[in-house]
């Protein structure tokens, strides 16, 4: 099998999203399609939240690929500090605005859910209050990028912030264990026991199942465009090198 680290040549990473995309963003299509109309046209209203119930299959997948598209962030700043490959210094930028946008999502939904069901549009909750600074903290990583003409000394510290920008995203994901006090509901679907034997809080099947594929179709479309926006950064670095080798020439 060849080594992982053979995707580290930008051009044999390019090759291979090019095979790639076309089947993640068709996997990708049809799994939101599936999932988004399931849950909003053919699954019941909530015998306590009415319909307000099915923002979920917009808010959770949003909420969970935030914060796991900072966890890759974190994974691939990593692996430049260590190995010093640019292809993941450049996904790892090419991740952010993808995040953001998650995140901006995961807010302005969890605001519309959270206006009917406790009365407020927002409220320092211990989870809301993490996903705000981690939405501040994806804005501050994109502006350390652009502020910065040299890409080396950008992605170096660029990696620093991702790594204290981890602490909130770790919070944003547990904060509901972390403190009892919150108007956030607890974890109802990825926890042990949520779809068989506790059914304390857990989510019901009928719920449950489409709101799976929708997390899927999140989870393939942060993929595809993660690959899609790192071509981009790959090609947009290539033109540089060569804009400046004919600047010197």
């Amino acid at each position: 099998m060849a080594s992982i680290w053979e995707y580290a040549n930008p051009v044999k990473f390019v090759r291979t999203a090019d095979r790639v995309l076309p089947w993640l963003s068709g996997l990708s299509l049809t799994a939101l399609v599936v999932g988004l109309v399931w849950g909003f046209f053919f699954t019941p209203d909530d015998y306590r939240q009415g319909a307000t119930v099915k923002i979920i299959y917009l808010h959770v997948p949003a909420a969970l690929m935030a914060i796991n598209a900072w966890l890759m962030m974190l994974v691939t700043s990593l692996i430049w500090i260590v190995r010093r490959h640019h292809v993941s210094a450049l996904a790892a930028r090419a991740a952010a605005p993808v995040g953001a946008l998650f995140t901006v999502i995961a807010l302005v939904t969890g605001a519309i859910w959270g206006q009917p069901m406790w009365g407020t549009w927002w409220a320092w909750d211990p989870r809301l209050t993490s996903f705000l600074i981690l939405f501040l903290f994806y804005l501050g990583y994109m502006a350390l990028w652009g502020a910065i003409e040299n890409d080396d000394t950008a992605a170096d510290l660029t990696s620093i912030l991702c790594l204290v920008g981890s602490v909130f995203a770790i919070l944003s994901r547990y904060a509901v264990n972390f403190w009892n006090q919150g108007l956030h509901q607890g974890a109802s679907v990825m926890r042990a026991g949520a779809l068989a034997g506790d059914t304390a809080e857990r989510v019901s099947n009928v719920y449950a199942v489409p709101l799976f594929i929708c997390m899927a179709g999140f989870a393939l479309l942060f993929l595809a465009l993660v690959l899609l926006r790192t071509q981009t950064e790959i090609r947009a670095r290539r033109m540089r090198a060569l804009l400046m080798r004919e600047r010197m020439a």
